[in-house]
């Protein structure tokens, strides 16, 4: 039996639109998810939105349930929170985390769905995906008791990462940032703030999450003498310029990557579904309530979706409500 559902798609660039798609009934193994929430991560998903994903790596950001081709048109998305309607009987009735594009019901193999614990609202656990890449990059920084860290860059990443060190003993966080308005999620994440001109320096370690050439160039100059700069930003087609004369060498600095999509092999021995069940435990923690600063229902995301890429509608994460009769 074919049931329909459906799903935002990408129709080109700078354009979206809600499309009716089947729905066939769960295999062996396979799970019927009912959306509840979705979560907009607004640099990747605007990126998408505005056809900005390089040639280049058009299969590197490739989502796992993603359907057609950058530019577009396209069905992406990665945050998705729902019910299991049908499928194995240890998941029928349960919440799940789902790395799907924001559609209203699916069928995926039961091992692609993450139970969402029962401490954490279904409505926060749109999170997971952001707080598993602050959990990826935190292995990949390795900050020790006692560091100097700045976190250079509020979005969505950068005060994930902010909220996972707010939780480290002796470590002084400062999430720093050009919108002022950003000092009140840092106050709820529990960090000091301040504006990029008055951040401290002499830090040990520098998360740079900011996506611009100004915020990388800061970064460095936040650093100590070999000190490190995490760089998480993903800049797309967009070449970035960096200082690496002046005191670079001298202060002997370190520049480095982090990707979400690799498990850092500092922690090698654990594997991606680990990553995802520590994220959303971490969930547990109602401060992190703070990362979602809009809600809109799904029927509206054509709308919403260009007012986010502009910039209209200011953003950590935007959620995503779905009807409860669809």
């Amino acid at each position: 039996m074919k049931r329909s559902a459906r799903a935002f798609w990408v129709a080109g660039p700078g354009e979206g639109e809600i499309r009716d798609t089947p729905v066939a009934a769960p295999g062996e193994g396979e799970v019927l998810v009912r959306a509840l929430y979705s979560g907009v991560s607004r640099g990747t998903e605007t990126l998408v939105f505005r056809g900005g994903v390089p040639e280049n790596q058009r299969s590197v950001m490739r989502a796992p349930f993603q359907e057609g081709d950058f530019p577009g048109p396209v069905k992406y998305g990665y945050l998705s929170v729902g019910v299991v309607e049908e499928g194995p009987a240890a998941l029928v009735g349960r919440t799940v985390f789902c790395l799907y594009p924001h559609q209203t019901r699916y069928v995926v193999p039961a091992e692609a769905v993450t139970v969402v614990p029962d401490a954490v609202p279904a409505a926060r656990a749109v999170l997971a995906g952001t707080v598993e890449t602050a959990v990826n990059a935190l292995w990949d920084a390795a900050p020790l008791v006692g560091d100097r860290i700045a976190v250079v860059g509020g979005g969505m990443v950068g005060c994930s990462v902010a909220a996972l060190l707010a939780r480290f003993p002796g470590v002084r966080t400062q999430l720093v940032d050009a919108d002022p308005a950003r000092a009140k999620t840092a106050e709820a994440l529990g960090v000091d703030f301040a504006l990029p001109g008055d951040a401290r320096g002499d830090c040990d370690l520098v998360v740079h999450a900011s996506a611009t050439e100004q915020g990388l160039a800061r970064s460095l100059e936040l650093l100590a003498a070999e000190g490190t700069v995490v760089e998480l930003s993903w800049y797309g087609d967009r070449r970035v310029s960096l200082p690496l004369g002046e005191a670079f060498h001298s202060r002997r600095l370190t520049v480095r990557s982090s990707q979400v999509g690799t498990v850092s092999p500092a922690r090698a021995r654990r594997s991606y579904a680990d990553r995802l069940a520590l994220a959303l435990d971490l969930l547990a923690d109602p401060a992190l309530d703070a990362l979602v600063t809009g809600e809109s229902a799904f029927e509206q995301l054509p709308a919403v979706l260009p007012k986010l890429a502009s910039g209209e509608i200011p953003a950590l994460c935007h959620r995503v409500r779905y009807p409860s009769d669809d």
